[in-house]
């Protein structure tokens, strides 16, 4: 059956453009009911057999949720206890165009075989299709389509068991909709009124979202936030230029200020600051708002404080109010600065964090303080927080009223114990979005079976190199070995260098399942002591992993270089290699340090390392940029799996030379794919940072005599190389491998005519959009690393007590001075306003930037000693504390330990030392202990 509406559209060049929509109906779409023999053809999804226990319904049920009980209660659609839910075609594609979290959530669950949800295409359905009315708006048209869907799904059932007991029920917020429901003689509730009817399960009522009515409740009545203005001025004043778009950052330095990005391409302005609750009006990291710019004279500098502590616990904005006026005061430039007028888009996720138990006896209602400190408190009802509090819980953001100083939220789950290793390695991957749950069955059905092996035809489309002396050079313990290397002379002299890539897009072919979950992860993360993998292991530890004396298929870029490393000629071909050597940096440079190994891979690591030296000197000559990032190591106890040492790992010239070539080889086949897809290549760009990015470099480099070099280079004009006075480390980038190398892959293999192109590697707009995912989830991981390092260097702290280390002032604020600590490749801050003692006297200077605590003057990258210890106060926030040790400031305290380790507290002043141990104010005397 066909339906086909026509009507016409005006073009942008002022034609008309008739347009005609065909829909096709059928009447052999199946209901999914196991009780129905007639309509099945396939394996029923939906139990003959649907108890669940309810003082509602006594009788079995199948569920039909509304669009918005699926997009806002989905916390409660996912529990294991859920199942058999009927999606309607209608809801998914209202859920689709409305939140795409929301749609992933959904159809993950649909395709989980025992939640036993099933979708019902109801608008291809002719029993089930409806027109729009005449006046009838969207959202009115779908929400009686789901009332037609419902009406057929009950009288459809009935018939089929002879009026028997397995019913459906309809569950819908929406007053209207329930009452029109009830007219069609459905059965239907509002989905909290089911929830709090099922029996035994009462945890699951605090997954319920907050509805507005609900949150108005709870808020108080006080107004605390301005109101937000209504989208039809919104419209026109980003139109008109009046308003500004643009995605908001909290800071996570200072919980009362952050910054809007401006996302529209050729504005004056390009980030706007805000300061203080009442301008942020409840923006929330990430959200994309409409801001109000402040005239000139209104305009601040961002602060120069570091706050200590997390926001306050009371509800009185006004405290608030008094804290942000004294940190907004600064003598920086000043910054565009204005106010949220308005929320368009929020991006909220489900944050993790801890309960902070309210104090009130048998208080039901608690605030959530979440581990991301950009994010603010929840308020969160839940009657099971005595059981919740000293755990990792996930919570979700339903709403935030202008009358109420935090936003609502509900319970999702409990991680687990705070401080567990595991449970706290779960909290960075959800924190950073690292997908990380096992790979699908649909996934894996598309990797090789095994025994794999080497076929002839594979010999016949590529180049055999199994005879080259390959070896690959990797950290210890790598086991996802990617990239291998080889060095020979040729007969006429020159050199031939070649880069082996495990040939990974042979075995990820384009679409499949494994392909897009490739895509979708977009890297492989690596944690301290944990890799979350972006394919299978049997690829990534196994047939992608160029191990030595195995035949392994590679992507080969070979150069004739002469002996200057002046490249003569490049070939890139697919080949069959068999490593001679896995070897570790250290055991690469001991071959090439010890003059008495001679064969053929200690020849040939030489030759790389020798033409790698000449390569990195030329890019240094031309500006190359040298970014300072340590990389930390920690040694684990072998049975505790905890780190009991830790320090920053020593570079040697092996790295620089692996390094050296895989850039040489990206360098080669960008320039070979922009050749041949100029528009659709996938290339890695590093642009030249602002000026603004080393204008603080450039004061620091004016206060002091000769303490930086380099600064500015004089042909690239960018930031080139940072030498810190008394500090011989140098630290690298270090890349990780992507998704994006599988594309770049299989555009160079289209180029060289050995493998065939599709559709999606040419559109350059569905490459854009891959683009950005895989710049999100590099990024991401970047991120998840450092927490991973940041956890793990807490637990090496935990049980060191306190430690004294030389260290360098990085940054210096208007009340701390930010420390790294070379040996641990480590920040911290050293803060001089302390809450619980009187602070000392400091002037802080914009321009040097200096700070002057008492008589002490703190430059940039002046040398001090601190102690180092564990801050475990706040079992969520656990943090590095650090304390000056040198230079000596008076009336300054100082952390040191006793004989048992113990943390005291010691301050010194002009006359003497005196310190507090175990709660006695005690007095260091003269020439006694």
């Amino acid at each position: 059956m066909l339906k086909s509406k026509t009507f016409v559209k005006k073009t942008r060049a002022g034609g008309v453009l008739k347009i005609v929509r065909e829909h096709y109906l059928r009447d052999d779409i199946w209901c999914g009911s196991e009780v129905c023999k007639e309509c099945k053809d396939e394996a029923p999804v939906l139990q003959e057999d649907a108890c669940i226990e309810s003082n509602l319904c006594s009788y079995p049920h199948y569920l039909i949720p509304d669009t918005n009980v699926v997009l806002h209660q989905i916390d409660i659609l996912e529990d294991p206890l859920i199942r058999n839910v009927i999606i309607l075609q209608t809801v998914l594609q209202e859920v689709r165009h409305r939140s795409a979290p929301a749609y992933k959530r959904i159809k993950d669950a649909i395709h989980e075989k025992e939640k036993h949800f099933y979708t019902f295409t109801n608008e291809h359905h002719r029993e089930t299709f409806i027109e729009r009315e005449p006046g009838e708006s969207a959202n009115d048209r779908n929400d009686r389509a789901i009332r037609v869907a419902a009406k057929w799904y009950a009288d459809h059932l009935a018939k089929k068991t002879n009026g028997g007991s397995l019913k459906v029920v309809l569950l819908t917020d929406d007053r209207a909709n329930k009452e029109k429901a009830e007219q069609y003689g459905l059965i239907v509730y509002r989905c909290e009124e089911y929830i709090k009817s099922l029996i035994g399960n009462p945890e699951l009522v605090d997954r319920l979202a907050l509805q507005p009515d609900d949150q108005n409740e709870i808020a108080g009545s006080k107004l605390l936030f301005p109101e937000h203005l209504p989208l039809s001025r919104i419209q026109s004043g980003i139109k008109n230029g009046v308003l500004l778009q643009g995605t908001f950052h909290a800071n996570r330095d200072n919980y009362l200020e952050g910054t809007v990005f401006i996302n529209r391409e050729g504005e004056d302005i390009n980030e706007v600051l805000l300061q203080g609750l009442q301008n942020l009006n409840r923006a929330v990291h990430q959200d994309v708002v409409a801001v109000e710019l402040f005239p000139k004279e209104r305009w601040v500098a961002p602060s120069s404080v570091v706050l200590q502590d997390d926001s306050p616990n009371d509800e009185d904005a006004e405290e608030d109010e008094t804290e942000n006026k004294r940190v907004v005061k600064s003598e920086n430039i000043l910054k565009p600065t204005g106010r949220v007028v308005v929320i368009i888009k929020r991006n909220w996720r489900p944050y993790c964090g801890m309960l902070s138990q309210s104090m009130i006896k048998e208080a039901t209602r608690h605030l959530f303080t979440p581990a991301d400190r950009r994010i603010p408190r929840i308020r969160i009802e839940t009657r099971q927080a005595a059981n919740l509090v000293g755990q990792r819980i996930m919570v979700a953001i339903d709403g935030w009223p202008k009358n109420s100083r935090y936003p609502n939220g509900h319970f999702v789950k409990n991680l687990g114990t705070a401080g567990d290793k595991e449970t706290e390695t779960e909290v960075l991957l959800l924190e950073h979005d690292v997908p990380h749950l096992p790979f699908s069955p649909a996934v894996l059905s598309f990797l090789p079976k095994m025994p794999w092996s080497i076929t002839e035809e594979d010999l016949k489309v590529r180049a055999d190199l199994r005879h080259l002396g390959v070896c690959s050079v990797d950290p210890p313990g790598c086991t996802d070995i990617d990239d291998a290397l080889h060095c020979r002379e040729l007969e006429n002299g020159n050199l031939e260098v070649g880069v082996h890539i495990a040939d990974v897009s042979h075995f990820i072919r384009p679409g499949n399942a494994l392909d897009q979950e490739a895509a979708s992860r977009g890297t492989t993360v690596y944690l301290c002591g944990k890799r979350i993998d972006m394919v299978p292991e049997l690829l990534s530890s196994n047939l992608c992993s160029l191990r030595s004396n195995v035949e392994r298929l590679a992507f080969s870029c070979i150069w004739e270089m002469n002996h200057n490393a002046e490249i003569i000629k490049t070939h890139f071909t697919k080949s069959v290699i068999n490593s001679k050597a896995s070897l570790t940096y250290a055991e690469a440079q001991m071959r090439i340090d010890d003059t008495t190994i001679n064969d053929d891979i200690t020849k040939s690591l030489r030759g790389l390392n020798r033409l790698a030296k000449i390569l990195k000197g030329r890019r240094t000559e031309k500006g190359a940029l040298t970014l300072s990032s340590p990389e930390v190591h920690f040694h684990m106890d072998s049975e505790t799996h905890d780190p009991i040492d830790l320090q920053t790992k020593e570079l040697k010239e092996t790295n620089s030379m692996v390094e050296e070539f895989m850039l040489l080889a990206n360098i080669s086949v960008a320039q070979k794919i922009y050749d041949e897809f100029s528009e659709c290549a996938l290339l890695r760009k590093h642009p030249s940072p602002p000026p603004s990015n080393y204008d603080i470099l450039i004061k620091a480099a004016k206060s002091r005599v000769g303490g930086i070099k380099g600064i500015l280079h004089p042909k690239m004009k960018i930031l080139s190389l940072i030498t810190y006075p008394h500090v011989d480390e140098t630290f690298m980038l270090f890349l990780f491998c992507r998704y994006a190398d599988i594309i770049v892959h299989r555009l160079l293999a289209v180029a060289i005519n050995a493998d065939s192109t599709y559709p999606e590697l040419m559109d350059k707009h569905k490459q854009s959009s891959l683009c950005n995912n895989l710049n999100y989830r590099h990024k991401m991981a970047q991120y998840a690393q450092r927490a991973s390092v940041a956890f793990h260097t807490q637990l090496f702290f935990k049980n060191k007590g306190i430690i004294n280390e030389e260290g360098f002032i990085l940054f210096v604020r208007k009340n701390a001075i930010i420390i790294l600590i070379p040996k641990f490749g480590m920040e911290g801050t050293v803060f001089f306003d302390n809450k619980d003692e009187p602070s000392p006297r400091l002037i802080f200077d914009s321009e040097g930037p200096t700070l002057k605590v008492e008589e002490h003057m703190f430059r940039m990258f002046d040398k001090v000693k601190v102690t180092i210890s564990l801050d475990a106060s706040n079992i969520q926030h656990q943090r590095i504390r650090m304390a000056l040790i040198e230079p000596v400031i008076p009336g300054v305290s100082v952390p040191v330990p006793d004989t048992k380790n113990q943390l005291i507290k010691a301050n010194i002043t002009r006359k003497t030392l005196w310190f507090i141990y175990k709660g006695n104010l005690c007095e260091c005397i003269s020439g006694k202990n």
